[in-house]
């Protein structure tokens, strides 16, 4: 059964919210904290705190949100709450998009409108998506968690379902960061109907890659140099959240889930890290981070979110035969003879700006770069 689905946060949870607001309690500071090397400044949050009080709009964007259809069904006992976009193309190619931590469906708003119908913002109808994006379990309307074990292999198969379920026979799946995980998985699991996976804003070290053979960082070019020395700064400064949400998550979730101001430093310190840094944060950018972090917070996600950290990680240890396509942006540490060992790649761009979360920051060069990838796959 697929029941409709509205976002209606009460007015008494958005009260809550702004009574804690009105009564933090800021840590002390330590002494020259205050360039993001030990973790978010108590001068910037200040800030980002004083913008949520006077010029955020919850209701806003909820409305935003509310403008796409959205649906929640249930999957092996789990709550799966979505978006379905249909494209006013009636042949347009079904799309599965998978956001990831600390994200949620809302990094895709921007991108919904182009990917959907192409021709209202001066593209080609021939490249035109139906679109479907889910909350990966346990984040966002994909509540409550109903067991351990939400695995990114038990992920892709929901999806899997979840498609089939929708009567999509041939899709193409795309993710970043969690999603890019799933995204493979589930061609993987379901290759007589997934006949592509674009992927963007993996993480992880490129030694940690199934492909990874000894050698592979000898003789590297000028990029691949840059994004190892990323690579190794970031293994070293900043997987301690993995580590504690992957380890002790309900723990954790005690502070996030009674502090707002919590949850947002936690989300936005990756938000600050993973973006691309020649960026500024403006408003427009600010208050899509604050719908994340709105979202984490009226659903109480902290706990459930972290949990998938602490499952067992399955990744492809070889190609599926499913056309593959990576767009790497600046802070991507993605290397491609070490991905061509585990994916059919037959598209990769190298992008001189974006992010970890390129559909929210650069969401015109991800949407141009899935049409590319997508044309040739159409014609089959």
């Amino acid at each position: 059964m697929i029941d409709k689905f509205w976002i209606d946060v009460s007015e008494d949870d958005l009260d809550d919210l702004q009574a804690r607001l009105d009564r933090i309690r800021w840590p002390r500071e330590l002494p020259a904290a205050d360039d993001w090397s030990r973790g978010v400044p108590v001068r910037a949050l200040r800030q980002v705190v004083r913008y949520w009080v006077d010029a955020y709009d919850w209701r806003r964007w909820e409305a935003r949100l509310n403008a796409f259809p959205q649906f929640i069904t249930t999957i092996e006992g789990q709550p799966v709450h979505f978006l379905q976009v249909h494209s006013p193309v009636p042949d347009a190619l079904p799309l599965i998009l998978t956001h990831g931590w600390p994200g949620s469906v809302a990094e895709f708003l921007d991108v919904i409108g182009p990917l959907t119908d192409p021709a209202a913002y001066g593209g080609d109808p021939a490249d035109a998506f139906h679109v479907v994006a889910p909350s990966v379990p346990g984040h966002g309307f994909s509540v409550p968690l109903r067991d351990i074990g939400w695995n990114h292999l038990r992920i892709a198969h929901a999806w899997a379902a979840l498609m089939d379920r929708l009567g999509y026979d041939r899709y193409v799946a795309q993710g970043g960061d969690t999603g890019s995980v799933v995204s493979p998985l589930l061609g993987q699991v379901a290759p007589e109907h997934v006949i592509g996976v674009h992927l963007n804003g993996g993480l992880a070290h490129p030694s940690t890659d199934p492909g990874y053979r000894p050698g592979d960082f000898d003789d590297l070019d000028r990029a691949d140099q840059a994004k190892l020395a990323a690579a190794d700064h970031v293994r070293a400064t900043g997987t301690a959240y993995a580590e504690l949400q992957g380890t002790k998550p309900q723990t954790l979730s005690f502070a996030l889930s009674d502090s707002p101001v919590g949850q947002l430093a936690w989300i936005l310190e990756k938000f600050h890290d993973w973006s691309d840094p020649r960026r500024p944060l403006t408003s427009a950018r600010l208050d899509h981070i604050l719908t994340d972090v709105c979202i984490y917070w009226f659903t109480n996600t902290s706990a459930t979110s972290a949990s998938l950290y602490s499952e067992p990680s399955t990744q492809l240890s070889a190609p599926t035969g499913v056309p593959t396509g990576v767009a790497v942006f600046p802070t991507d540490p993605a290397m491609r003879h070490i991905l061509a060992r585990t994916h059919h790649l037959t598209h990769w761009t190298e992008h001189s700006r974006g992010g970890h979360f390129a559909a929210l920051e650069v969401p015109d060069l991800l949407v141009d770069d899935l049409r590319t990838f997508c044309r040739p796959l159409r014609a089959h």
